[in-house]
């Protein structure tokens, strides 16, 4: 029962982007790549285009999501084996760090925070439009094969493809079969983490873009290309952002806890889809939350004024705006109602279902469209007694009309016996 926000389709934005400043990539250069002449003019023009759209990441919105495991440490156990778990998501695991038992998943959950964050690779939701246009943006990802070796698939409402910034990537190592796999250990008795990013973009027709292992700086860049393919796109404020980080281990079960997502392999393209799926149903839910916020606040002064005066001060063509308006409201929220069901995908691969659940499950996404319905609500009886009110209004007007004809047939029928008295 809910979709789009606030879209408009006149905006020049083309790149909304995150909204605190920090380092552009944080791989540093090493001083012989720097001497290559070889690929340089291609850097150069990509570095120029992503610099040009990180130069608006002050102007970007806020982080908007109302779920508590933002800052709850909430806790989802991700099954590794869904025929045998099956029960394991319908259980809430909302439990603090104390309650992790396996010593190397504690420790790490101890060790990981804000300053572990630009060690670990990013993964990126953005809500940036109404919906994308997918076939033409389906041709240009096979045209980009050999420049940024993708590979697109589609899975009914979602495009995958892997995607590489290959001149950023060559010269910072990235895509060297030795950096593939940068282990690095948190805790000393924490498990052994790959850091290695294998880049991987899901792209979803109703408006959300998934990043997998990018930088800001090719997050950035990427977003600028895509805004071609945006039909209604979002202003800068309304763009909906939602960031996680992700490492590979295989020291303890897979898990999400405190925004950070643990997997066992990092080429499974199948299980990350799972999990962007759910990714991109809640930074979609995130938009509606706040056009209903905005709704409710900006028509909060009507029930006022009818307890105060008994009537709405508003004019009949401002009555029938307010009416406009949260119909197209309520429009848009049943038109893409069906973004937040279960995706098709999970009837035809069931072993995904588990872990599609279990993030959808630490992301709230139930209990925000439970809230979400009932303001909806609340805006649907505004509406109704709007219409009502109009109603009164015309019932009022006509009465009134009633009135002046009764008045005017007396004055007349008045006026016509004193003529005829005089005439005698």
């Amino acid at each position: 029962m809910i979709d789009k926000g606030k879209m408009s389709s006149e905006n020049t934005d083309k790149t909304p982007l995150l909204r605190n400043r920090i380092p552009e990539n944080p791989i540093t250069v090493d001083n012989k790549s720097k001497s290559k002449k070889q690929g340089n003019e291609g850097l150069a023009r990509q570095g120029s285009h992503a610099n040009k759209a990180l130069s608006k990441i002050n102007q970007s919105p806020k982080i908007g999501l109302q779920r508590t495991s933002r800052t709850t440490q909430k806790l989802k156990l991700l099954p590794e084996d869904p025929p045998n778990l099956e029960n394991e998501y319908d259980d809430e695991v909302y439990s603090q760090v104390t309650r992790i038992k396996d010593t190397p998943a504690r420790k790490d959950a101890e060790t990981l925070g804000k300053s572990q964050r630009d060690l670990l690779p990013r993964v990126t939701a953005y809500c940036t439009c109404g919906s994308y246009k997918m076939k033409e943006l389906l041709r240009w990802l096979k045209d980009r094969k050999r420049i940024h070796n993708t590979n697109p698939k589609l899975f009914d409402e979602c495009l995958y493809t892997p995607f590489t910034y290959k001149d950023w990537r060559n010269e910072y190592g990235y895509q060297d079969e030795q950096h593939q796999h940068q282990f690095i250990r948190l805790a000393d008795e924490g498990g052994d983490i790959n850091v290695g990013k294998k880049t991987a973009i899901f792209i979803f027709e109703y408006g959300v873009v998934i990043m997998w292992g990018f930088s800001r700086k090719e997050e950035a860049a990427f977003l600028d290309d895509l805004a071609r393919f945006e039909s209604e796109k979002l202003s800068s404020e309304d763009v909906q952002v939602e960031e996680f980080n992700y490492y590979i281990t295989s020291s303890y079960q897979p898990r999400i806890y405190n925004d950070f997502i643990t997997l066992r392999d990092d080429s499974n393209y199948m299980l990350k889809l799972s999990i962007s799926h759910a990714l991109a149903q809640s930074v979609k839910i995130s938009l509606f939350e706040e056009l209903v916020d905005n709704t409710i606040e900006d028509t909060q002064d009507i029930p006022e004024q009818i307890a105060h005066t008994g009537k709405v001060r508003m004019s009949r063509d401002e009555i029938m705006k307010s009416i406009g308006e949260l119909f197209i409201l309520r429009i848009n929220m049943n038109l893409h109602g069906s973004v937040l069901d279960s995706p098709e995908l999970m009837w035809a691969e069931p072993h995904l279902e588990p872990i599609y659940q279990a993030t959808r499950g630490y992301l709230e996404i139930s209990q925000r469209v439970d809230l979400l319905n009932q303001r909806l609500e609340v805006i649907s009886d505004l509406l109704h007694m709007l219409k009502e009110q109009l109603g009164h209004s015309h019932e009022e007007n006509l009465e009134f009309i009633v009135v002046v004809l009764v008045a005017v047939e007396v004055v007349v029928s008045v006026v016509n016996i004193i003529v005829d008295i005089l005439a005698y």
